[in-house]
C-alpha cells in the first residue's frame, strides 16, 4: 500500500520562507513524476509544482521565482521550498505521486492528506 506523508506546513508571516517534505512508502521501486498542489477555502485545488524523475520541473506562474521544487529519488522524498510567501498562498499544501511503481502494482496516482500553510502577520 503507497502512503504519502506530507510536513513542514504552518504559520509563516508575510515574505517569510517554509520547506515542506512529502515521503512516499511502500515497497516503492520508482516515481515517475512528484508534484505539490494547493487548495484554497472555497477555491478549486490548483497545480503548484511538478518535478519528474529526471529532474524536469513545471511550475504555476504565481510561484514562479518563489518556488522551488526538488526530489531524492532514493528516499522516494519531494520537496517545496517556498520563499518570499504571500497571504495568498495560503492553503492546504497535497503532494502527489504520478505513475509508482511497487513490487507488486502499479500505483497511478496517489495523494497525500495534505498540510496547512498560513501566511498572516
Amino acid at each position: 500500500q503507497v502512503q504519502l506523508v506530507e510536513s513542514g506546513g504552518g504559520l509563516v508571516q508575510p515574505g517569510g520562507s517554509l520547506r515542506l517534505s512529502c515521503a512516499a512508502s511502500g515497497s516503492i521501486f520508482s516515481i515517475n513524476t512528484m508534484g505539490w498542489h494547493r487548495q484554497a477555502p472555497g477555491k478549486q485545488r490548483e497545480l503548484v509544482a511538478t518535478i519528474d524523475n529526471g529532474g524536469s520541473t513545471d511550475y504555476a506562474d504565481s510561484v514562479k521565482g518563489r518556488f522551488t521544487i526538488s526530489r531524492d529519488n532514493a528516499k522516494n522524498t519531494v520537496y517545496l521550498q517556498m520563499n518570499s510567501l504571500k497571504p495568498e498562498d495560503t492553503a492546504v499544501y497535497y503532494c502527489n505521486g504520478v505513475g509508482i511503481v511497487t513490487r507488486t502494482t502499479i500505483v497511478h496516482n496517489s495523494w497525500g492528506q495534505g498540510t496547512q500553510v498560513t501566511v498572516s502577520s
